[in-house]
């Protein structure tokens, strides 16, 4: 039985943080073995706000040497560059020639975007999702990977699909959601999305110096203001840390150790300072190794770009047949 094709991406911001290693890196290592896996690291996306251009090439290059270190193997699935494959934005117009404007002006994730970068709203914000969608469909991918605020994209992108298949004929199906199954981590302040731009995150290849400054003064239970003041785990983003890097008998100690203030935050900061360290280590050895042998990594994105332009080039080919362009 053929294996469900899955496709996710993931931009190259220069900094590869800790919720998206939790949140999307380590679930799709562990989706390699039961499906046929396309990751993307999506640079035509992150052009849609201001970037450094002299620092763009070294940062799809980071991405990329970042999730090969974290297990994504392009042995084992295909990994490239969304740009060293045109079909994705061929794809993305003509869905822009499909979409009511109305549809694209709802999505929340325009609308957060437009309040961080008033000074840069874009076209390219507002059609964000239907290059997300081509992203997707192309490949004609059945199951996407995504956390809880990407649904509504995935849900654009199932409509979109169906409005092509109504206008032109059956040609994609719907793909599927699969919402993440691990905990969502949050900035470092315990209220906002981890965040490079917010400068409130962990990166997987921060030293383990820089790590420990960053968790050592950050907000856990803001009830705590005192050593025996007993917390509530629940409300703390540290304690969530602790389930994604801790093992599981220490998060079954912590919580009610933390509930009769037998523990304190920094003790428990230490303790996931040391457990986090040990997941990431490895990961930023072989990071290391990777950053010296930059052609394994460009040879293995070339690869994985050839293979996908063989998909690529008979779905745009039965797009542009069915549409009237060929």
């Amino acid at each position: 039985m053929a294996k469900k094709r899955i496709f996710s991406g993931i931009q190259p911001t220069g900094i590869i943080h800790l919720g998206n290693y939790v949140g999307a890196i380590k679930n799709w290592v562990n989706l390699i073995e039961e499906y046929e896996c396309v990751f993307c690291v999506v640079d035509y996306h992150a052009i849609t706000i201001e970037h450094d251009v002299a620092a763009f090439q070294e940062n799809i290059l980071t991405a990329a040497r970042t999730l090969m270190a974290c297990g994504v193997d392009p042995q084992r699935c295909r990994l490239f560059v969304q740009s060293h494959v045109p079909e994705h934005t061929e794809l993305a117009w003509i869905f822009n020639c499909i979409t009511p404007i109305g549809d694209l002006e709802r999505m929340t994730q325009f609308k957060d975007k437009s309040q961080q970068h008033r000074e840069n709203i874009n076209a390219g914000l507002l059609t964000y999702p239907l290059l997300q969608a081509a992203d997707i469909l192309l490949y004609k991918a059945q199951v996407v990977p995504v956390g809880e605020d990407q649904v509504q994209h995935i849900e654009l992108t199932r409509r979109t699909a169906r409005r092509f298949n109504t206008r032109y004929g059956e040609t994609f199906a719907e793909p599927e959601w699969m919402l993440t199954k691990t905990a969502k981590i949050m900035g470092l302040d315990g209220k906002t999305k981890m965040s490079k731009s917010l400068n409130n995150y962990i990166g997987v290849l921060e030293s383990g110096d820089s790590i420990w400054e960053k968790l050592r003064t950050a907000t856990t239970d803001e009830n705590r203001k005192r050593r025996k003041d007993p917390g509530d785990p629940d409300i703390c983003n540290l304690y969530t840390m602790h389930k994604a890097f801790s093992p599981q008998a220490t998060v079954e100690e912590i919580d009610p150790q933390c509930r009769a203030a037998e523990i304190g935050c920094v003790d428990c900061k230490k303790i996931l300072f040391e457990n986090m360290m040990k997941h990431l280590e490895p990961i930023q050895q072989k990071a290391t190794e990777l950053e010296k042998d930059r052609d394994a990594v460009i040879g293995a994105l070339e690869k994985g770009a050839a293979s996908c332009r063989e998909i690529s080039q008979q779905v745009m080919d039965e797009v542009r047949r069915k549409v009237g362009l060929r």
